[in-house]
Protein backbone atom coordinates (compact mmCIF):
# COMPACT_ATOMS: atom_id res chain seq x y z
CA UNK A 1 0.00 0.00 0.00
CA UNK A 2 1.56 3.28 -1.14
CA UNK A 3 0.52 6.56 0.45
CA UNK A 4 1.21 10.17 -0.49
CA UNK A 5 0.27 12.97 1.88
CA UNK A 6 -0.07 16.57 0.81
CA UNK A 7 -0.50 19.40 3.31
CA UNK A 8 -1.16 22.95 2.19
CA UNK A 9 -2.15 26.25 3.76
CA UNK A 10 -5.80 27.13 3.33
CA UNK A 11 -5.32 29.33 0.27
CA UNK A 12 -7.52 28.92 -2.84
CA UNK A 13 -4.49 29.01 -5.15
CA UNK A 14 -3.20 25.75 -3.64
CA UNK A 15 -6.32 23.81 -4.66
CA UNK A 16 -5.08 23.60 -8.26
CA UNK A 17 -1.84 21.99 -7.10
CA UNK A 18 -3.79 19.43 -5.06
CA UNK A 19 -5.90 18.60 -8.14
CA UNK A 20 -2.81 18.09 -10.32
CA UNK A 21 -1.06 15.91 -7.73
CA UNK A 22 -4.21 13.83 -7.22
CA UNK A 23 -4.61 13.21 -10.96
CA UNK A 24 -0.95 12.25 -11.37
CA UNK A 25 -0.99 9.82 -8.45
CA UNK A 26 -4.36 8.38 -9.55
CA UNK A 27 -3.00 7.76 -13.04
CA UNK A 28 0.07 6.00 -11.63
CA UNK A 29 -2.16 3.93 -9.31
CA UNK A 30 -4.14 2.58 -12.27
CA UNK A 31 -7.34 4.64 -12.16
CA UNK A 32 -9.00 4.50 -15.58
CA UNK A 33 -7.96 7.39 -17.81
CA UNK A 34 -11.62 8.21 -18.53
CA UNK A 35 -12.22 8.85 -14.81
CA UNK A 36 -9.27 11.21 -14.18
CA UNK A 37 -11.33 14.35 -14.90
CA UNK A 38 -13.81 13.24 -12.24
CA UNK A 39 -10.92 12.69 -9.81
CA UNK A 40 -9.64 16.23 -10.49
CA UNK A 41 -13.08 17.79 -10.10
CA UNK A 42 -13.95 15.87 -6.93
CA UNK A 43 -10.61 16.67 -5.29
CA UNK A 44 -10.93 20.31 -6.31
CA UNK A 45 -14.39 20.51 -4.78
CA UNK A 46 -13.35 18.77 -1.55
CA UNK A 47 -10.22 20.94 -1.20
CA UNK A 48 -12.14 24.15 -1.95
CA UNK A 49 -14.66 23.19 0.72
CA UNK A 50 -11.89 22.56 3.26
CA UNK A 51 -10.15 25.84 2.36
CA UNK A 52 -13.43 27.71 2.80
CA UNK A 53 -14.08 26.11 6.18
CA UNK A 54 -10.58 26.98 7.39
CA UNK A 55 -10.75 30.57 6.13
CA UNK A 56 -14.25 31.18 7.52
CA UNK A 57 -13.22 29.73 10.87
CA UNK A 58 -9.87 31.52 11.07
CA UNK A 59 -8.04 28.19 11.27
CA UNK A 60 -4.31 28.37 10.53
CA UNK A 61 -3.77 24.60 10.32
CA UNK A 62 -3.13 23.14 6.87
CA UNK A 63 -5.62 21.19 4.79
CA UNK A 64 -4.50 17.57 4.36
CA UNK A 65 -4.90 15.37 1.32
CA UNK A 66 -4.00 11.69 1.69
CA UNK A 67 -3.75 9.62 -1.48
CA UNK A 68 -3.65 5.87 -0.89
CA UNK A 69 -3.04 3.15 -3.46
CA UNK A 70 -4.24 -0.30 -2.47
CA UNK A 71 -4.45 -3.55 -4.39
CA UNK A 72 -7.70 -2.90 -6.28
CA UNK A 73 -8.61 0.64 -5.31
CA UNK A 74 -7.31 4.17 -4.99
CA UNK A 75 -8.61 6.56 -2.36
CA UNK A 76 -8.20 10.23 -1.60
CA UNK A 77 -9.10 11.68 1.78
CA UNK A 78 -9.36 15.46 2.21
CA UNK A 79 -9.27 16.56 5.83
CA UNK A 80 -9.99 19.85 7.52
CA UNK A 81 -9.68 20.94 11.13
CA UNK A 82 -12.81 23.09 11.23
CA UNK A 83 -15.28 22.17 13.96
CA UNK A 84 -18.45 20.80 12.39
CA UNK A 85 -20.93 21.60 15.14
CA UNK A 86 -24.62 22.14 14.54
CA UNK A 87 -24.36 25.71 15.83
CA UNK A 88 -21.90 28.55 16.21
CA UNK A 89 -20.76 29.76 19.66
CA UNK A 90 -23.27 32.18 21.12
CA UNK A 91 -26.12 30.96 18.94
CA UNK A 92 -28.99 28.77 19.93
CA UNK A 93 -28.49 25.05 19.28
CA UNK A 94 -29.55 24.20 15.77
CA UNK A 95 -28.96 27.74 14.45
CA UNK A 96 -26.59 27.78 11.49
CA UNK A 97 -25.70 30.26 8.78
CA UNK A 98 -28.10 29.13 6.05
CA UNK A 99 -25.86 30.34 3.19
CA UNK A 100 -22.86 28.42 4.57
CA UNK A 101 -24.91 25.27 5.13
CA UNK A 102 -26.40 25.47 1.62
CA UNK A 103 -22.95 25.96 0.04
CA UNK A 104 -21.58 23.04 2.05
CA UNK A 105 -24.43 20.76 0.98
CA UNK A 106 -24.01 21.81 -2.66
CA UNK A 107 -20.30 20.93 -2.56
CA UNK A 108 -21.04 17.52 -1.05
CA UNK A 109 -23.74 16.91 -3.67
CA UNK A 110 -21.27 17.68 -6.47
CA UNK A 111 -18.72 15.27 -4.98
CA UNK A 112 -21.37 12.55 -4.57
CA UNK A 113 -22.33 13.00 -8.21
CA UNK A 114 -18.73 12.52 -9.33
CA UNK A 115 -17.69 9.63 -7.07
CA UNK A 116 -19.61 6.42 -6.42
CA UNK A 117 -17.88 5.63 -3.11
CA UNK A 118 -17.81 8.68 -0.79
CA UNK A 119 -17.60 8.73 3.00
CA UNK A 120 -18.06 11.98 4.92
CA UNK A 121 -17.20 12.21 8.59
CA UNK A 122 -17.22 15.30 10.76
CA UNK A 123 -17.12 16.42 14.34
CA UNK A 124 -15.74 19.01 16.71
CA UNK A 125 -12.14 18.24 15.67
CA UNK A 126 -12.70 18.57 11.94
CA UNK A 127 -14.01 16.69 8.97
CA UNK A 128 -12.89 14.26 6.31
CA UNK A 129 -14.15 13.36 2.87
CA UNK A 130 -12.86 10.02 1.61
CA UNK A 131 -13.37 9.20 -2.06
CA UNK A 132 -12.51 5.81 -3.59
CA UNK A 133 -12.11 4.63 -7.18
CA UNK A 134 -11.38 1.15 -8.57
CA UNK A 135 -8.03 0.53 -10.23
CA UNK A 136 -7.03 -1.78 -13.02
CA UNK A 137 -3.82 -3.73 -12.86
CA UNK A 138 -1.11 -2.56 -15.26
CA UNK A 139 -1.09 -4.34 -18.59
CA UNK A 140 1.50 -7.05 -18.95
CA UNK A 141 3.70 -6.50 -21.97
CA UNK A 142 5.17 -9.63 -23.50
CA UNK A 143 8.29 -9.31 -25.58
Amino acid sequence: MATVELRFSAQPEHVRTARLVAAAVARRAGVDEAVLDEVRLAVGEACSRAVGLHRNGGIAAPVTVTLTEEEKQFSIAVGDEAPHASHHPGEAPGAVDEAEAEEDEMGLAVISGLVDDVQVTSGEGGGRIKMTWPTTPPAVVLT
